[in-house]
């Protein structure tokens, strides 16, 4: 006989509203033997409640209780093994899930005829067997399980129609709201503000049914829910209920935990849609529903509910896109590091929102932490690694206990192992940024994840062109496009528009894991391989460009590429693989144009090693003008010829060094190649400097200045500030010298675009009028200068205005 009360209301239940089966075993153990109850279970059309599905040894305890409230019946069985005890617990899995079942569930155990039990086990079933308010039962094959466990399944499901000739139970017409508050926070909001009205603007529009926060895991996604729910009051005169789904892995139980929240209980003979819709009819109120991403095969059900709750409006936190009628995506994004008018400036990122987190949070695990004029410059640059996402901010000012922030930006070339260990209460998934990433990809189909770790070796800013290629390298089986939407729909990629072009990028954290996950499945030297195949196939492409009508395009495409195109030769480099695009292989397809540009690489490459063999360079760069030459191919020409003069410069050969740059100047012009005329301009701007012709050096830069604005090249923007800088210099002009090589040394600082050291000459000016000026004047101005952005700084540099804030 089987005792104990219903677990939820006696009331019969109809088709459409089947009694939930909790199972509770050892997994391994007894695979064969919870086969066999499902499928008894199934029969009766009743529905199992089982961990199959990516098992773990021992669920999370959160997860299990939740699984427990919304079942009806708890089945246990037991064979010779207690079960793992997870690292700080006291009992297995096994037991606890036996302890939470609610008092009044029905429990129905068995237990299997074994000759030997462990001792833990031992006990467990000799305080259930003490237990008047469970049936226990011994069985010998999965067979006789199964026979036993309909059989005493359908007694219960008669017990309960006997029970529920005493009258249905009443529907529910009310909404209890204390069973869903707002969580209460812990820390105050940090730079939200925009966000948090830009929410609440949608909610206010009466159309909007569905919004989803949107974002990666760690941006701060709850917390804003949080804040727009408390905010929210007086737009929801019915209240709000937030609803956390974090441990509610089955689509079938999104509208029992929805009602259960909001007090409306799987009771009765109404399906349980209906008797929402009933508590919910003509109210206006706000359901949160927190942490979606796993339930988004539940959406349509989503829909469903707003569809007979016209009143109600849903905020939903997900890591991935509902993608359904009436959904308004709100992307969460990082903190804000810098001020974007002058992304280079320490002195405004320094009350950024990210840092005034960072501060907050080392000042809450180490009182005397406090932001100082020697340590801020470190404080904005972990923020800034770390792109500001929020978790990880919090991740990190945990460790500034036993870290200074200069020994952590060090160390955060690896974040991963880094940032651990955060408050102890958080869910498992939020404790380090590892678990974080690991949640999201694990919602992924593998072939989807294939992708992702390839593209982990592309650097920020990757075309769609270049993963099509990439694709086909990698023989990825995936539709690209498909895939590309869903690695941005779930916040694992980012997207976005530069130029007309998709631009592709990742979180750093994320690109870091992607590594981890190649380098364990021993493939990360054949993606990059592929990667430095897909980007060397581009640099020829495009290269043939530079020198005609499509300039701006082929300039655009390279340097929308460059950080991939560095890191395909940084790659080749360390390969010992710098004859790959050998000459004699282009000459064999009848391609002079790249067998020359091949030739020019050589000695280009040969110029910026350590160790460089000048001699050796120059018989490549000459050989590579001869070709271009003949070619007509100008821009090469120009190019090679400006190598050419920056080797005499080195050998203190003035005269040669001016005629090649001249020469470059020309060649560059003849074919109409304005990005090869800048170098070119650039160069002999230095030889006239060094000539003493200061007004010729001083308009040939603000010219190649003016023509690398137009062409967006930051690199030709910084050369031509450090150039116009020596010059303000050698007029006793602190303040423009200061300013223009403070800008141009957050630019490259920002683009990691450095001139070799040898090449670097405007220093030694400003040093030189540092001993005969005022120095502090020059320091102080150089820092006023690192607040200035590329474009800024080049139209100061032209104008010799400041802006109006500065000016005043």
């Amino acid at each position: 006989m089987v005792t104990g009360a219903p677990g939820r209301g006696s009331g019969i239940r109809t088709p459409d509203q089947r009694l939930r089966v909790f199972v509770s075993s050892t997994l391994r153990e007894l695979e064969p033997e919870r086969r066999a109850v499902r499928a008894a279970i199934e029969r009766l059309q009743l529905a199992p409640v089982m961990f199959e599905l990516g098992a773990r040894p021992h669920p999370p305890r959160d997860l299990y209780r939740a699984y427990l409230e919304q079942s009806d019946v708890f089945v246990g069985i037991y064979g010779e093994r207690y079960g793992w005890v997870a690292p700080g617990e006291e009992v297995s899995g096994l037991e606890d899930e036996y302890r939470l079942a609610p008092p009044a569930m029905p429990r129905l155990i068995y237990l299997r005829d074994d000759p030997e039990r462990e001792p833990r086990l031992a006990e467990l079933i000799a305080r259930i067997e003490r237990d008047d308010t469970a049936s226990y039962k011994t069985f010998s094959t999965p067979d006789a399980l199964a026979s036993l466990v309909a059989a005493d399944l359908a007694t219960l499901l008669a017990e309960r129609f006997d029970a529920s000739r005493a009258g249905p139970a009443p529907a529910a017409t009310s909404v209890d709201l204390l069973a869903a508050r707002i969580p209460s926070p812990y820390t105050r909001l940090i730079g939200r503000e925009r966000e948090l009205a830009d929410v609440l603007a949608l909610l206010d529009d009466r159309s909007t049914r569905l919004v989803t926060l949107l974002g990666p895991g760690g941006i701060g996604k709850s917390r804003l829910a949080i804040a727009v729910a408390q905010a929210a009051g007086d737009r929801f005169p019915d209240g709000t209920a937030f609803v956390a789904l974090e441990n509610v892995l089955e689509p079938e139980l999104l509208l029992p935990t929805i009602g259960a929240a909001i007090g409306v209980r799987d009771t009765g003979e109404q399906p349980l849609e209906q008797r929402l819709a009933i508590a919910l009819e003509g109210r206006r109120m706000l359901i949160v529903l927190d942490n979606f991403e796993q339930l988004l095969a539940a959406a349509p059900i989503l829909v469903r509910l707003f569809t007979v709750a016209p009143d109600a409006s849903f905020l939903v936190t997900s890591r991935a896109l509902l993608r359904v009628r009436g959904e308004r995506a709100f992307e969460v994004p990082p903190l804000a590091t810098h001020d974007p008018a002058s992304p280079d400036s320490i002195v405004r990122a320094s009350t950024s929102p990210a840092v005034e987190l960072l501060i907050e949070r080392a000042h809450a695990v180490k009182p005397d932490f406090e932001a100082t004029p020697a340590t801020i410059g470190a404080i904005v640059g972990i923020c800034r690694v770390l792109e500001g996402l929020p978790l990880a901010i919090e991740l990190a000012a945990a460790r500034i206990r036993v870290l200074t922030p200069a020994a952590m930006l060090q160390r955060l070339d690896r974040q991963l192992p880094l940032l651990v260990d955060a408050s102890r209460d958080l869910p498992p998934r939020q404790r380090t940024l590892r678990s974080t990433i690991e949640w999201s990809t694990g919602l992924l189909a593998e072939p989807e994840r294939r992708m992702l770790r390839d593209l982990s070796v592309c650097s920020p800013g990757f075309s769609l062109e270049s993963i099509e290629a990439l694709a086909e390298t990698r023989g990825w089986d995936v539709d690209v496009y498909a895939a590309l939407e869903t690695l941005v729909d779930s916040s694992l990629l980012e997207q976005d528009d530069v130029d007309g072009q998709a631009v592709f990028s990742m979180l750093a954290t994320v690109r870091e894991h992607g590594v981890e996950q190649l380098q364990a499945a021993g493939e990360e030297d054949a993606a990059r391989d592929a990667h430095a195949a897909v980007y060397a196939a581009l640099a020829r492409r495009e290269g043939r460009g530079l020198g005609f009508s499509d300039q701006m395009d082929a300039v655009g495409r390279l340097n929308l590429e460059r950080g991939n195109l560095r890191t395909a030769v940084r790659h080749l480099t360390r390969a010992g693989d710098a004859e790959t695009a050998a000459a004699d292989a282009f000459e064999g397809e009848g391609d002079a144009l790249g067998a020359a540009m091949c030739i020019a690489t050589a000695g280009f490459a040969e110029i910026t090693t350590a160790d460089h063999d000048l001699p050796r360079a120059s018989v490549w760069l000459e050989e590579g003008a001869r070709r271009f030459r003949a070619l007509g191919a100008g821009w090469g020409e120009s190019l090679a010829l400006v190598a050419l003069a920056r080797i005499d410069a080195l050998a203190s050969d003035l005269a040669s060094a001016t005629e090649r740059s001249s020469r470059a100047i020309a060649a560059a012009a003849g074919s109409g190649d304005r990005f090869a005329a800048t170098v070119a301009m650039h160069h002999l701007a230095r030889m006239h400097l060094f000539g003493g012709r200061i007004e010729e050096a001083e308009q040939l830069l603000l010219t190649a200045t003016a023509d690398s604005v137009a062409l967006r090249h930051e690199e030709g923007i910084a050369y031509g500030l450090e150039g116009l800088a020596a010059i303000a210099a050698l007029r006793d002009d602190e303040e423009r010298a200061g300013v223009l090589a403070g800008a141009a040394a957050a630019i490259r600082r920002r683009t990691a675009v450095f001139d070799a050291p040898e090449f670097v000459f405007h220093t030694r000016y400003l040093d030189e009028l540092a001993e005969r000026g005022d120095a502090a004047r020059l320091r102080a101005a150089e820092e006023r200068g690192r607040d200035y952005g590329a474009v800024e700084a080049a139209e100061y540099a032209l104008t010799g205005r400041l802006r109006p804030a500065d000016a005043a």
